[in-house]
């Protein structure tokens, strides 16, 4: 079965230094381990990869359309810019979940819309590193069902 895709856009791989107190305290080191686990958990295997080039997360998605299962995507701040990943999701043709590990509704309004949202399956966010978990589980269970159907 090919991997699911977990992709990280910009500043993730700032994790346990930017801002602890939204964040936490774990390192993008963290996130893919607990990843590796619930995957493994299911069945799946991850490809995990995290960049802060938006035109390089675009050609990840790309890839995702022959090489992935599925997409869990944390866009960081391009959720809330970026057109081009909204085309590129709408491209792949595979499941995905936008994931963030802070409730963006929460902060500041420039974070309440997502250009990602209308593009895939699912919104996870504000739950930390469990949103992650929680993508990779739902993601298998779209998957295993459009194999059934």
């Amino acid at each position: 079965m090919k991997p699911i895709y977990v992709l990280n856009g910009p500043n993730l791989n700032m994790l346990g230094l930017r801002e602890p107190a939204i964040y936490g305290s774990e390192t993008l080191k963290d996130v893919e381990a607990r990843c590796l686990a619930r995957a493994s958990e299911l069945g799946f295997a991850i490809d995990f990869r995290q960049t802060n080039i938006e035109g390089e997360l675009v050609s990840w998605i790309h890839e995702a359309r022959t090489k992935a299962s599925g997409i869990a995507l944390n866009a960081g701040a391009y959720t809330h810019t970026s057109i081009a990943l909204h085309d590129a999701l709408k491209a792949a043709d595979v499941p995905a979940v936008e994931v963030h590990l802070s409730n963006v509704h929460k902060r500041e309004a420039f974070r309440h819309h997502s250009f990602i949202a209308p593009a895939v399956n699912g919104v996870i966010c504000g739950l930390g590193i469990n949103s992650y978990e929680l993508a990779i589980s739902a993601l298998a269970s779209i998957i295993t069902a459009n194999k059934k159907g």
